[in-house]
């Protein structure tokens, strides 16, 4: 497995590699999840390439960036044992060089949900997934469905600046008890993640009142919303029933697909989880 540090680098690499290849963006400290990404890579293409990047952009100055969980040393071997041809680790300073200033914005998919609460986030991921494209340039890029609205996003920008790369959307990989596996659940204490496997039950139990028949976004809302109330280590940031494309918010009657996501918060751990309704 070849481990490559810069621009020129990786694309030296990629053009000693000339077939159909899959790109796996993480930041790292693996699970399941991003093993999961890993392996259909694999199964798809004829080579994969991993990235390992903490992207600072991504988090706002309430986030505690250097609480994010590393370890890559384990990342590297995980990797390795499955077989992913080449890592793509650059450092900080490659990615944002001194006086670095341009960004990408997705400006409506990225100002809701998400981004009203983290409202430079998106700007952040969007920057980074653009930088990786154009520098691995993989015939596929593969994201995990529980970070819908990332995953909105970067089908977006994919679609608006015309890149050349399919963006492959991967379940969501769960803990026994329902849980997203996600890098940030390590941080919780074992009472708070006990909590927390309450966002599963709450949009599971929307989900059921959906199939039989309760139509009303704002009745399935509430579901979520009593749902978690019952918890007292969870704060509820927001519950959103939202078209699945645009992520408007609907009212009244659900007549079209639907995405049904939240963000809870267990002490100083921010969660995300989503449902696909219809």
């Amino acid at each position: 497995m070849d481990i490559l540090a810069t621009p020129a680098e990786m694309r030296a690499w990629r053009e000693a590699h000339s077939g159909r290849l899959g790109l796996v963006p993480t930041m790292g400290y693996l699970h399941e999840g991003h093993l999961s990404l890993a392996q259909r890579s694999l199964a798809e293409n004829p080579a994969t390439v991993a990235s390992l990047f903490v992207n600072p952009a991504q988090f706002g100055p309430d986030e505690d960036l250097k609480r994010y969980p590393r370890d890559e040393e384990r990342d590297l071997r995980l990797f390795r044992e499955l077989g992913v041809d080449a890592v793509y680790m650059p450092s900080l300073e490659v990615v944002y060089p001194a006086g670095y200033q341009t960004y990408v914005n997705v400006e409506e998919l990225a100002g809701m949900l998400e981004g009203a609460s983290r409202p430079t986030h998106f700007r952040g991921v969007a920057t980074v997934v653009t930088k990786l494209l154009i520098t691995v340039r993989p015939d596929r890029a593969y994201f995990g469905r529980k970070d819908a609205q990332q995953l909105r996003v970067i089908q977006r920008l994919v679609r608006d600046l015309d890149l050349p790369v399919a963006v492959v959307p991967c379940e969501t990989i769960r803990e026994p008890d329902g849980l997203a596996m996600s890098s940030r659940n390590v941080n919780l204490s074992p009472e708070q993640r006990a909590a927390a496997a309450v966002i599963p039950r709450a949009l599971e139990l929307a989900r059921r009142g959906f199939e039989d028949g309760t139509r009303s976004a704002e009745a399935l809302r509430n579901i979520v919303r009593d749902t978690i109330a019952e918890e007292r280590l969870a704060a509820l940031d927001y519950v959103s029933l939202a078209d699945s494309e645009t992520l408007d918010e609907l009212t009244g009657d659900i007549e079209r697909p639907a995405l049904l996501s939240v963000a809870v918060r267990f002490g100083g751990v921010r969660l995300i989880d989503n449902a696909e309704l219809g």
